[in-house]
């Protein structure tokens, strides 16, 4: 096979793989395999600060191109989760599929995957294998219950995560059922515990002179360490940590409070000297004198005294005034927003927060900037997710596929 080449498309292809190397992870190559949400987010935040990011997916296209909103029948949340990715069709079930994919994986730093354990084994692409094939390999394996134990084989999402974590449980008001998040939230926490995991992995392979690895992440396990000492704390005095709603079973006041236009504010007072402040500026100073003030436990068991003071002192004032006047006293507070407040936010406009991307299937479009703002070696979004199998013919054909045999295998339904 030749490669096919012209030399309009070398020359694109070197200045845009010089552009990637001037980022942080440039020269970094990644294999996003995995499907929905956890997986393709870690592989997003590789692809942010840089790395050369495949995202291999099924000529069906990736269940994500068809979650959430639509415009035109193009999918929203794919235009974010698989921004800087290189969009390439391949069926691994088969066997020119798999072999592709191990020319693929030869010359990759890291491979993303999502599938029910045992599944790339089937088709002969499990660690085993690829680590044979390329020792240098980091291979990131997203289930929802991990590689081993009794439920395994269970089919796993963030849902269930959030529900076993025991996150649900605590979520919620005290008369209500446990809540769950109208988000993927445990697979936003898995995928930045993934996105270190790799980085982690990355440094020991290339600073320290070790082999690749294999990292074996459950979706539940990272929702549950941030969960706080509930564990420890069942474990030491066998207590179970009940719903809240909106309040805190450590610190008071801390709840949404609603002013007098009708928007709520979300006030905190983990410190003391802000607790103070608080019932200071909405006129209750004799309650800072109380011994049980002093302490975060004397005020959470006084709970529902302080909610009340404040509440009545917000509700009576619009936001703006409310917003000076904690500003001023130096009290924690902030008001609910939803997208339409994001995107307005001076404050995040000037942090840029927010920015637009230009695409060729919607012109542009806002979406999240890229997390952490390295002073020396900033991320950058370079494009938005790409149409199905844009980017298959320039990728398989750096491995030598001409056009002749693109169209056999697509014929084959391998692409």
């Amino acid at each position: 096979m030749s490669t096919g080449q012209s030399a309009h498309e070398s020359d694109d292809r070197s200045a845009d793989q010089s552009a990637e190397r001037a980022l942080p992870l440039g020269g970094l190559r990644v294999i996003d395999c995995a499907t929905l949400l956890a997986g393709p987010i870690i592989a997003m935040l590789l692809g942010d600060f840089g790395a050369e990011v495949v995202k291999v997916e099924h000529p069906r296209g990736d269940p994500l191109r068809g979650h959430g909103h639509q415009k035109g029948g193009v999918g929203l949340l794919w235009k974010m989760v698989s921004r800087n990715k290189k969009a390439v069709t391949l069926s691994l079930s088969t066997p020119a599929g798999a072999e592709i994919f191990k020319r693929l994986v030869a010359a990759a730093d890291v491979v993303v995957e999502n599938f029910r354990p045992g599944t790339m084994e089937r088709w002969g692409l499990g660690w085993e294998v690829l680590h044979a094939l390329n020792p240098r390999l980091i291979m990131v394996r997203v289930t929802g219950f991990g590689q081993e134990g009794p439920y395994a084989q269970r089919a796993g999402f963030g849902t269930l995560a959030e529900a076993m974590s025991g996150f649900a449980h605590i979520t919620g008001e005290p008369d209500g059922p446990p809540q769950l998040p109208p988000f993927g939230l445990a697979d936003g926490i898995c995928a930045l515990t993934g996105f270190g995991a790799t980085l982690t992995a990355l440094y020991h392979r290339d600073l320290r002179g070790g082999e690749g690895q294999m990292i074996d992440l459950a979706i539940y396990e990272p929702i549950l360490s941030i969960l706080g000492a509930q564990v420890t704390v069942y474990d030491q005095l066998g207590v179970i940590q009940q719903r809240t709603g909106n309040r805190s079973p450590n610190v008071a006041p801390r709840n949404m409070y609603r002013t007098k236009d009708g928007r709520w504010m979300a006030v905190s007072t983990s410190a003391d000297t802000v607790a103070e402040r608080v019932m200071r500026l909405v006129g209750h100073p004799e309650v800072v004198d109380q011994p049980w003030f002093k302490t975060a436990k004397g005020r959470a068991e006084h709970v529902d005294e302080l909610d009340l003071k404040v509440a009545a002192w917000i509700a009576a004032r619009p936001m703006d005034e409310v917003l000076r006047a904690f500003e001023e006293a130096q009290a924690a507070i902030a008001p609910v927003y939803d997208a339409s407040h994001v995107v307005a936010d001076p404050h995040f406009q000037h942090r840029q927060t927010i920015i637009s991307v230009d695409d060729a299937e919607l012109g542009p479009l806002k979406m999240q900037n890229v997390i952490a703002r390295l002073s020396a070696t900033p991320g950058r979004i370079r494009w938005a997710g790409p149409p199905l199998g844009a980017h298959t013919a320039e990728v398989l054909g750096v491995l030598g596929y001409t056009p002749a045999d693109l169209a056999r295998l697509r014929d084959d339904g391998v692409i």
